[in-house]
């Protein structure tokens, strides 16, 4: 019997298939890798691991990452994600797209 995959990297396998112009909450992420209540585990896993699409991950009211807005807008607004007053306001894909 194999143990099961750990928390952070099931949370970065989640991170790794967002596509461009996705965004999600870190509540989605952190569903989506088993473990709902985790939301402030998968920012702490964001902050400590390189390479991964932290821009595609905001708070559940589309809140962008604090002291680093006009980074996190440009990076958005290239993917064609609408920012307005640090707010994902509308995404092509994730939680944020119209329906």
């Amino acid at each position: 019997m194999t143990s099961p995959q750990p928390l952070d990297d099931r949370i970065i396998d989640v991170i790794r298939l967002l596509e461009p112009g996705e965004v999600v909450s870190y509540g989605d992420i952190a569903g989506d890798a088993g473990a709902p209540r985790a939301s402030r585990h998968v920012g702490r896993v964001l902050a400590q691991t390189s390479g991964l699409c932290w821009w595609r991950v905001v708070n559940s009211q589309g809140c962008l990452v604090p002291g680093n807005e006009r980074e996190h807008t440009r990076l958005l607004r290239a993917e064609g994600v609408r920012v307005l007053n640090g707010r994902v306001v509308r995404s092509p894909k994730g939680r944020f797209s119209i329906r």
